[in-house]
């Protein structure tokens, strides 16, 4: 058996390699990855690293899902093929929890997020991104929590075994009585390989044996399912043979309403397709009961002991194991952020559930971005996409209803918190980033990968396009951690790793700013503009800038080379400062044409910057750009061929545009605060307080608006459809920035000292009021805050860079 494993794996590999590499020589270069060593093939990664984090709950856009990572890397598969060992192959197991609720005489089922649900409030209370997490749900008078747990013992295959306690109570005074007199969970498990899977018995009854399946994986051999409970349940149970795993919801609906048909309660249909690759298994209980689903790897072992690992992981010892994790989160919690002497219980309990959400909302992808092509491409005409190579990206996410996949210019923001909380896991996230360079040093900035991720998104926003960009905001966790280590807050093993991680990501990184440099560079010399605007529209007020991460924030009315940005200018800036600083750690000597400190000081040069971008009458700083104020939008017949006419809400402009400084003050405004090159005793500086603390400009009492309420775009919607969105609602990344600035200057020598600290402590103080009583009144953090009410608006949980409102209770801004 072994000398066939031997043979398989080098035929797989022969085939596999030669695939490889033939296909290589035909790729386009914008999906040609970047020629150099992977980050995430560094030694600091693999063995027990990755083994530690092979499982968990990576499926974010579930209610509460597990997945595995996958283990061998290309590069691992063909150091160890001549041993039998298989090549890596991106399938895993799945676990996942559904339920029901009855909401107008009708029968709901729960999976994936959605606002739809209409949930009280949902997320991970805490988690710490390896073994622990502990979930609250509330839902229709149902309280639902849910507890992970990883265990690696004697005996266990790899990755070791996880349980999952489920608890459910009800407020009778909110339960609809429809539904009777107990709650219906469905647990599920799949094998993304097609592995069959084996059903313990047909006839389900946790008193007589725990054991409800069992099955093999490549990565982990033999391994079993189990269920305990001290609770009387009822069980039943459906087996299903299919490809697809993206609508596992489908499936169960089908199978409860085929029952439902015949008049019959809404029971699971006690029957399995053959060779099921997924088995669902319906619990009910009535209220209150709690019950272990308990996972355990390696059964093929004489020495796997599974009636003691599933002890330990069940009852009495999995409450105890849990409540010590729990303690240790809380001390890890303290330990880090240290808020027990600056802010009250009430915000520290938020400032956990931030942390908790947004580490348990780190997600685990496989799969293939779709790139836009260009018509000068030669590829066929029907072809408007070619697929990026199979990568996979172990990320955070935004939002587990609406953006549960990775975002590059949200993902910097992420990181402020989570290199803080675990360096290994920040850097292991880093790097998978890097890791999808192109040959060109571009990143997509949406990452879709694999059916989960594509069946969330609208078909507009799929294609990734070559020539966009996206802020750089990974050289701000990367810039902290470098200062982390010039005022030596790691250990000395830590510092080994982060400098061989500093050392192979250098040729990434400075492809990645040549990439900016060099494609986004403006017509005048330092000069920066995002491309990607639509200069052909004719339904947007203002066109988008997407990849300026700031979407309809305004721009020039009309769109041209002639740009310049001054938000993507200090992005430049701080990337070719950190790159410095990098040389300056590693010793490395300067290139010709890349000398990045000389590019540093240039674009901090303040009068260059002022020449280009500052308006003396404003006092503020502004792009440029071909604008004019005099549009609107407006109703007028549009010919939709045919001779048809369509009467829609148009663009009209009544000036022509010339080349100026575009008017709206604004976020972008502040990037040179933000950036504190403005020097604190200069009279600029003065400046930028008051247009911050100005009631009618950016100042309110929840925090700063994006947009003044004296530019002509305030508040107004780009398109019929498009609402504002960046035009004047409050945000907490670029908040932060703000607070970091201001923190910075209250510390610098100057006459504006004192101005900026004052302004800092009631700033600080607004955002973590108003944060912390939205989550109070709601159960969530926001992605974005009304200005003039401090209501939450957009998307929730959106426990991504609003989860910086950990660092501004803590006081935690840029390590200089």
């Amino acid at each position: 058996m072994f000398n066939i494993r031997i043979v398989l794996g080098v035929v797989t590999f022969l085939i596999f390699n030669h695939a490889e590499s033939a296909s290589e020589h035909s790729l386009p270069r914008v999906v040609t990855p970047l020629p150099a060593p992977k980050i995430t093939n560094l030694p600091q990664f693999q063995g027990q690293h990755k083994e530690s984090l092979y499982w968990g709950t990576y499926r974010p856009q579930v209610y509460l899902g597990v997945r595995a990572r996958f283990i061998l890397t290309n590069s691992q598969a063909k150091q160890f093929f001549h041993l039998g060992f298989r090549v890596w192959t991106p399938k895993s197991l799945i676990a996942g929890l559904m339920w029901i609720v009855v909401k107008n005489s009708k029968y709901h089922l729960r999976h994936v997020c959605k606002h739809e649900d209409d949930l009280s409030t949902y997320g991970w209370t805490k988690h710490n991104g390896r073994d622990f997490g502990h979930q609250v749900l509330l839902d229709q008078g149902v309280a639902l929590t849910t507890a992970f747990l990883k265990s690696k013992e004697e005996g266990s295959g790899y990755g070791g075994d996880w349980a999952i306690r489920i608890s459910v109570q009800a407020d009778k005074s909110k339960w609809n009585e429809e539904f009777g007199t107990g709650a219906h969970l469905f647990f599920y498990i799949a094998d993304e390989g097609a592995n069959a899977l084996n059903l313990s018995r047909q006839n389900l009854n946790t008193l007589e044996d725990s054991l409800l399946a069992s099955g093999s994986h490549a990565d982990i051999g033999d391994w079993q399912l189990h269920l305990k409970s001290m609770d009387d349940l009822e069980l039943h149970y459906s087996g299903f043979r299919t490809p697809h795993f993206h609508n596992l919801s489908d499936l169960v609906e089908e199978n409860l309403s085929s029952q439902i048909r015949k008049n019959a309660p809404p029971l699971l249909s006690d029957s399995s397709d053959d060779s099921p690759n997924v088995l669902v298994f319906q619990i009910i209980g009535g209220f209150s009961f709690t019950t272990d689903v308990i996972f355990i790897s390696g059964t093929h072992s004489e020495s796997s002991r599974v009636e003691e690992r599933v002890s330990s992981l069940s009852g009495t010892s999995l409450y105890n194991q849990l409540k010590y994790k729990e303690k240790a989160f809380d001390e890890k919690f303290e330990e880090i952020f240290n808020l027990e002497e600056k802010v009250d219980s009430e915000s520290i309990s938020v400032g956990k559930a931030a942390v908790g959400n947004l580490l348990g909302g780190i997600g685990y992808f496989y799969g293939q971005s779709k790139i836009a092509v260009s018509r000068t491409d030669n590829l066929r005409d029907h072809v408007n996409y070619i697929s990026y190579w199979p990568a996979e990206l172990y990320t955070a996410i935004p939002c587990r209803p609406s953006f549960p996949r990775g975002f590059l210019w949200d993902e910097g923001f992420h990181q402020l918190i989570i290199w803080r909380w675990d360096i290994h896991i920040s850097l292991d996230i880093i790097g998978h980033w890097l890791d999808l360079m192109n040959a060109d040093g571009w990143i997509p900035r949406e990452q879709i990968l694999g059916d989960e991720a594509l069946s969330r998104v609208p078909e507009e926003y799929v294609p990734q396009h070559p020539t966009n960009g996206n802020p750089p905001t990974l050289f701000l966790a990367l810039s902290e951690i470098i200062n982390g280590l010039k005022n030596n807050e790691f250990t000395a093993m830590d510092k080994t790793d982060i400098l061989v991680f500093l050392d192979r990501a250098f040729v990434r990184l400075e492809a990645w700013f040549q990439w900016f440099h060099t494609t986004q560079s403006g017509k005048q010399m330092s000069s920066y503009y995002w491309h990607g605007r639509d200069n052909k529209t004719i339904y947007e007020l203002n066109p988008k800038t997407l990849s300026s991460g700031f979407d309809d924030y305004p721009r020039a009315s009309h769109p041209t080379a002639d740009e310049r940005h001054v938000d993507l200018r200090c992005w430049i800036l701080l990337a070719a400062e950190c790159l410095h600083s990098i040389e300056e750690l590693l010793y490395k000597e300067t290139k010709p044409g890349m000398n990045y400190g000389s590019t540093a000081q240039l674009l901090s040069d303040i009068e260059l910057l002022n020449q280009m971008h500052f308006d003396d009458a404003y006092g503020a700083y502004f792009d440029f750009g071909n604008h004019t104020e005099k549009v609107q939008l407006k109703w007028k017949d549009v010919d939709i061929g045919h001779n048809h006419a369509d009467r829609q809400l148009v663009r009209d402009v009544l000036e022509r545009p010339v080349l100026r400084l575009v008017p709206h003050i604004g976020y972008v405004s502040l990037f040179p605060f933000m950036g504190k090159i403005i020097p604190s005793g200069s009279w600029i500086l003065e400046k930028q307080l008051q247009l911050i603390s100005n009631d009618s400009l950016f100042w309110t009492d929840y925090g700063l608006r994006s947009l003044a309420t004296t530019s002509s775009l305030y508040m107004k919607f780009n398109s019929e459809s498009e609402g504002p969105y960046w035009r004047g609602q409050i945000w907490m990344n670029i908040n932060y920035r703000i607070l970091s600035a201001l923190h910075h200057y209250s510390k610098e020598n100057g006459p504006y000292q004192d101005r900026a600290k004052a302004i800092y402590k009631q700033l600080r103080s607004n955002l973590i009021r108003n944060i912390v009583r939205n989550y109070k009144e709601t159960g969530f953090l926001w992605e974005q805050y009304d200005q003039n009410s401090g209501e939450g608006k957009g998307s929730h949980p959106f426990t991504g860079w609003t989860s910086l409102v950990v660092l501004v209770m803590a006081e935690e801004y840029d390590r200089v």
